[in-house]
């Protein structure tokens, strides 16, 4: 049985077919060649932009000289309104100064810290899904609620009950369905004249977001100068001084940072631990593999997360098949040379986990699910040269360690206690969002163990 995944399309097509296929969702627009190829190009009366799959000039892009490949200024186009100048969108110094703000709050002992709330969010999201034993359960919706949960517990030290945080969340589930994480001028660089394919409403749902987290950020602030301000990731990250400069963030650019942490913290985690559940329903065998060995889980005890290894393989593998975020862009900041190809300044790079994931000639069973192949010497050298669920280099995601950890304990408590199995003539197609998200949902019968 192969998981699902988007039918390719034919390997050519028109230019304004491929526009108006890349609308309705950007991983069926693209030709059935890139699963095969090391690079594609894309060439217009308009625009150039390079596909990357081969691993060497992926490294090359994201580790040996990522100074010389920045994010485009394009992928700012459809997110900047909610994101604002957040770590995700920044370059050079801009982005150098914030990351050595946030870093210090995701190194090593922080995530032992984090880890008991990680563990109230698990359970509750249990109970919550244990209610509904017996019932069809749209599973992205728990996943999303759960996930939403542990970023809002960790950072700020409140349950998604509290008013704001459920605020936020409920904005963020409409904002989502509404933004791709790249729209179609960050894939293909159009002439400034052609539209932007963005909704009315997507400018005014960020804002409402970014309103409600201004709360937030400002309340902590009190808190901080009044010297109550519970020890979390929120405070951590206010009461960190710039080593360099010893600046803080102002209000404003905590809103920024809170929300691609919550862009990062919770859709991307909850797209993951979605299709980890729908996997686990299609092979009940790794589900009761996972199941087992979650019954060493018992007090929520940081050092339990290193015994979850089934349960790790299992979500690196969905991160494999379906990873959140499925394609990335960088642009050349001097001329290049890929594979005998000149690649002119300003061209766009596209780098995508989605096609690199599944690649012929890389991966054995590149479409199979087999959480066991991490075990082997093609998933340990794949591992190395062409897995970036979380990026690669100076740029990986600061949340990476975190992410493993909350996906796995997530996935353990929920199957400790609990079975899932498909909806009957419900098979999810995937599509790509803010993340990967299943265009109609992902349906699974929910039952107690």
């Amino acid at each position: 049985m192969i998981p699902p995944k988007p039918r390719a399309r034919s390997d050519r097509v028109s230019l304004w077919r491929y526009v108006r296929l890349f609308r309705q969702d950007i991983l069926s627009a693209q030709p059935a060649r890139l699963y095969r190829a090391w690079m594609a190009e894309f060439r217009t009366p308009f625009f150039r932009s390079y596909l990357v799959n081969q691993p060497d000039l992926v490294r090359l892009v994201l580790k040996d000289r990522p100074q010389d490949f920045p994010k485009s200024d394009r992928i700012g186009e459809g997110l900047r309104p909610l994101l604002g100048n957040s770590v995700f969108l920044t370059n050079g110094a801009t982005w150098q100064r914030q990351r050595r703000i946030i870093d210090p709050a995701f190194e090593g002992g922080r995530l032992r810290d984090t880890y008991g709330q990680m563990w109230a969010a698990a359970c509750a999201a249990r109970d919550r899904l244990a209610a509904r034993a017996g019932e069809e359960v749209e599973i992205e919706e728990v996943t999303s609620h759960a996930a939403a949960d542990v970023i809002f517990r960790t950072l700020f030290s409140i349950p998604i009950e509290d008013s704001i945080a459920s605020a936020v969340f409920h904005e963020f589930r409409a904002y989502q369905r509404t933004q791709p994480i790249l729209n179609l001028a960050a894939f293909v660089p159009l002439p400034s004249w052609m539209p932007r394919f963005f909704r009315r409403d997507t400018r005014a749902a960020a804002a409402r977001i970014r309103g409600l987290i201004t709360q937030l950020t400002e309340r902590r602030m009190a808190e901080i100068a009044a010297g109550t301000a519970p020890d979390d990731l929120a405070t951590k990250i206010m009461t960190t001084a710039d080593p360099e400069t010893g600046d803080r963030f102002s209000t404003e650019e905590m809103v920024d940072q809170v929300a691609i942490f919550f862009l990062a913290g919770h859709e991307t985690s909850a797209s993951a631990l979605a299709w980890a559940l729908y996997l686990m329903a299609l092979y009940p065998d790794w589900q009761d593999r996972v199941a087992s060995e979650a019954q060493a889980l018992s007090r929520g005890d940081f050092a339990e997360a290193a015994k979850l290894k089934i349960s790790r393989d299992v979500f690196r593998e969905t991160l494999r098949l379906y990873p959140p975020v499925p394609m990335m862009v960088r642009e050349t900041s001097c001329p290049e040379r890929f594979r005998d190809r000149d690649v002119p300044r300003g061209a766009q790079v596209v780098l995508s986990p989605w096609h690199l994931h599944r690649h012929e000639r890389l991966w054995d069973n590149p479409d199979g699910f087999d959480p066991a192949r991490w075990a082997s010497e093609n998933g340990r050298t794949c591992a190395r040269d062409a897995f970036i669920p979380f990026s690669a280099g100076a740029r990986v995601c600061t949340g990476a360690g975190f992410a493993m950890v909350e996906g796995t304990l997530l996935l353990s408590l929920l199957l400790r206690d609990l079975r899932v199995a498909p909806a009957e003539g419900r098979v999810p197609e995937p599509v790509a969002h803010l993340t990967v998200r299943a265009r109609d949902g992902i349906a699974l019968r929910i039952t107690r163990r």
